[in-house]
């Protein structure tokens, strides 16, 4: 670990130039007694370190000097993919080789492009959870992770809308969909399950074991493929109903906002704006319970004209509100 870390400490003050001690603890998330204890190692192994008095001092390597000691390990070679997702690389377990990785990266790089990648690092930020949610939490994400990439089965306590489920598991792939973890993966027990591919929120694991026995992936499986397909699959099957619905110009503004793509689509075949700029349209909805709380977002810049019995399950909901708050 010690090694791993002289590494890391080299690399940064290589890219970087002149860091604080402070700032180098920061960074490599140790005491700044340590740092110190670590620049003396530097030193004594021969690498140029100068320290530099004052405000705006601190360490620095000596002109002209760069490392060659740049090469990747397996696994900071695959963190790489998750470049632009620290948070994600984090929970994976994936955090520390991931920040080794880019160092040496950065390290292997020309310096016009050395600086250009970090320019690109200091001005775009990926932030993958949605507003206003608390995360999952996900404790068995590492491990999950290290079965997907080994193929091991997973022996696993489920925990569904259903009630809970014991399921043993081929895990095929993960997918982050704002901010959620998805588990794809074989089901093993076909006589219970078809070996039907599945997919499996993180967070409802109540247990997780993996087993010693490996599996051989389906031939031909991608996953990216599977999520389009999957995705597609359940959005048909939740929109299945249509609202036809007038709107405010605030309405308007807001329902892309509610609705996602969904209201995107339906304001681009809106019909056009009466005098007070109203506007009508179809939007597709999920189940009557839904679409009622759903459309009732929208307050009073929204009225529902149909269908009929959608207006008055509306209707109905609005009444009961006013009883309680009347």
């Amino acid at each position: 670990m010690r090694a791993d870390r002289l590494l890391s400490l080299l690399l940064l003050l290589q890219n970087r130039g002149r860091m604080t001690a402070p700032a180098l603890a920061a960074e490599l998330e140790v005491s700044v007694r340590t740092i110190h204890r670590d620049i003396d190692a530097l030193g004594a192994s021969g690498v140029p370190v100068l320290a530099d008095r004052g405000p705006a001092g601190g360490y620095r390597l000596a002109d002209g000097y760069r490392t060659r000691l740049t090469g990747l390990t397996d696994t900071q070679a695959g963190s790489l993919f998750l470049a632009g997702a620290p948070g994600p690389a984090q929970e994976l377990g994936l955090g520390a080789d991931l920040a080794a990785a880019q160092l040496k990266l950065q390290a292997a790089l020309p310096t016009a492009l050395a600086v250009r990648a970090r320019r690109i690092q200091d001005r775009f930020h990926l932030d993958a959870p949605a507003w206003f949610r608390e995360a999952d939490p996900v404790p068995h994400l590492a491990q999950i992770a290290q079965a997907v990439w080994d193929q091991h089965v997973l022996r696993t306590h489920y925990r569904r809308w259903r009630g809970e489920v014991r399921r043993e598991l081929h895990p095929l792939g993960l997918v982050l969909k704002s901010g959620i973890w998805y588990l794809v993966a074989d089901v093993a027990d076909v006589a219970d399950a078809d070996g039907a591919v599945r997919t499996y929120r993180v967070s409802r694991f109540l247990t997780v074991d993996t087993a010693p026995e490996r599996f051989e992936r389906p031939a031909g499986f991608q996953l990216a493929s599977y999520w389009q397909e999957s995705t597609s699959r359940l959005d048909s099957v939740l929109h299945q109903q249509t609202a036809d619905i007038r709107l405010s110009p605030r309405g308007q503004r807001l329902l892309p906002m509610q609705f996602g793509a969904a209201g995107t689509r339906a304001l681009a075949d809106a019909g056009p704006a009466d005098a007070d700029g109203w506007v009508r349209l179809r939007i597709a909805v999920e189940s009557q319970a839904v679409a009622v709380g759903d459309l009732l977002r929208l307050g009073t810049e929204a009225e529902v004209l149909g269908p009929p019995e959608l207006r008055r399950a509306l209707a109905e909901t609005v009444a009961a509100l006013a009883g309680r708050y009347s």
